[in-house]
């Protein structure tokens, strides 16, 4: 079974990630197939030095993502641009590392995708397993961790789906407002229910 997980920004998907890696899963993570795709000398680095120039790289040919990220977070069209170029990169990256795993006898993959609703990803996964905790919760854990002010959290957090929307849409939820521990034996209740094995 391919089971998308996801969450919004501080609702603790990587927490259940981890445990999942602990229990013997496949996690599929696309923020490291992100980074993965844009290293030098592959297909996104080239394409993006095409369209953005030398000038968002460093001498190592490595992407200077604070200088990307300057001209993207001020211009719709250049990120749109970049996503085309990421995007699919990111997608066949991780298909081809599920289908490796599927061949290594692997039963259960699980894809960890941030943004799996807000790219319209669902698509890619027969199940989709949100990480959910309340906004506020949200807010606070990530003015915590991060350092923010309330209204740094509050952009961060309204710059995603709504996590009660994708909630709503998901085939199961681990609700990870209580500890840690709750969340963890949550998610061997699903393990469980589902009838996966790794």
């Amino acid at each position: 079974m391919i089971i998308g997980l996801t969450g919004s920004i501080a609702t603790g998907k990587s927490t259940i990630a981890k445990e999942l890696i602990n229990l013997g899963y496949t996690v599929v993570d696309a923020d490291q197939s992100a980074r993965k795709v844009v290293e030098p000398g592959e297909e996104a680095n080239v394409k993006i030095r095409e369209v953005f120039g030398n000038e968002v790289f460093t001498e190592d040919g490595h992407l200077d993502r604070p200088k990307l990220g300057e001209i993207i977070f001020n211009d719709e069209g250049k990120r749109k641009e970049l996503n085309g170029i990421v995007h699919p990169a990111v997608r066949a990256d991780m298909l081809a590392q599920k289908d490796q795993a599927l061949k290594n006898g692997k039963h259960t993959v699980f894809l960890d995708i941030p943004l799996l609703f807000e790219s319209g990803l669902q698509w890619m996964v027969e199940k989709v397993l949100v990480v959910y905790a309340p906004a506020d919760l949200q807010k606070e854990r990530l003015m915590k961790r991060n350092d923010y002010s309330a209204e740094e959290a509050a952009s961060r957090i309204a710059s995603q789906i709504p996590v009660e929307q994708k909630r709503d849409q998901a085939d199961a939820v681990i609700d990870n407002s209580g500890s840690i521990e709750q969340s963890i034996n949550q998610l061997h209740k699903l393990i469980e229910d589902w009838k996966l094995t790794p």
